[in-house]
């Protein structure tokens, strides 16, 4: 008792620790979020190049580990000590060192965001399994909101995995037991599937694309289907506040294509985090 009692009482430093680490997953994720769609699109162009009965394009090894990281300007290799998450960024000024051009504010933000989201997990779920499973949740969600950002695309190579996971962490019930798991995947896809569905036969046109149904099962089958509409409601309440002031500042009309993904991953870590004391507030006794 006295020693989980220390490891209790070390928790800021729990979370300081997985914050650095964070960091450095960060920075592979900036990996993750701009080759795999990159990937997916070679993929794509294989398999068309073999149903028109075609040799594919020979190609380079082109995956999350080669070729090595370099400047998309001037093509030299990048070093260790330029890899320092958001340090190196500092250093160089947010420039190549080789070339001068500017290297986008958007890779130590990965790095920040990844970290501080990582933090906020451990000192809320402390030296658990909890933690650990927790942590793959929220470092696949922060891959998929900026590949989502940049491409309107919701991998089925991350969101598939992901609902997996769910289901498997939840058989001994890390987070939820595992038939509220396997309801919250059901009705994570249906909700949002019956939501296209409906808009599509009443404004004649799609509203969001099959990932998000995909996304919200994989967030169900971590949550629990009594946590989703804490998950639906805040992911909602951000993307159209949000989406409405990007619409303001950039004076684009309302046909804008907004992708929902980075909301729908924003709403799964606060219902991972606090959804069942929400769920527990709301109906004033804890959901089964």
């Amino acid at each position: 008792m006295e020693f989980l009692a220390a490891l209790e009482s070390s928790r800021p430093w729990l979370a300081v620790a997985v914050g650095l680490l964070g960091l450095c997953v960060g920075s592979f994720l900036n990996v993750v979020i701009h080759r795999l769609p990159k990937m997916m699109e070679a993929r794509w162009r294989a398999d068309c190049a073999e149903l028109e009965g075609r040799e594919p394009p020979a190609a380079e090894p082109y995956n999350l580990v080669r070729p090595n990281s370099s400047c998309p300007a001037c093509g030299t290799p990048i070093r260790a000590w330029q890899n320092i998450p958001i340090v190196s960024w500092l250093l160089l000024r947010g420039k190549c060192a080789a070339c001068g051009v500017r290297i986008s504010a958007r890779y130590p933000l990965v790095e920040a965001f990844t970290g501080v989201v990582s933090a906020g997990i451990a000192w809320h779920f402390g030296y658990s399994w909890q933690l650990l499973a927790g942590l793959g949740f929220a470092w696949a969600l922060v891959a998929l909101t900026f590949i989502d950002f940049d491409t309107q695309l919701l991998p089925d190579d991350i969101t598939l995995p992901l609902c997996w996971a769910g289901l498997l962490v939840n058989v001994p019930g890390a987070f939820v037991p595992l038939q509220s798991a396997v309801l919250g995947a059901v009705g994570g896809y249906l909700i949002l599937w019956s939501v296209y569905w409906g808009f599509r036969i009443l404004a004649k046109k799609e509203g969001m694309g099959y990932g998000d149904f995909k996304l919200l099962a994989a967030i169900g089958a971590w949550t629990g289907w009594q946590v989703l509409p804490v998950v639906i409601v805040a992911s909602a309440g951000v993307g159209a506040i949000v989406g409405s002031l990007v619409l303001w500042l950039s004076k684009r009309g309302a046909d804008t294509r907004i992708p929902f993904g980075p909301y729908l991953a924003l709403g799964g870590i606060i219902g991972l985090l606090w959804g069942h004391d929400a769920v527990v507030w709301w109906l004033g006794f804890p959901p089964r």
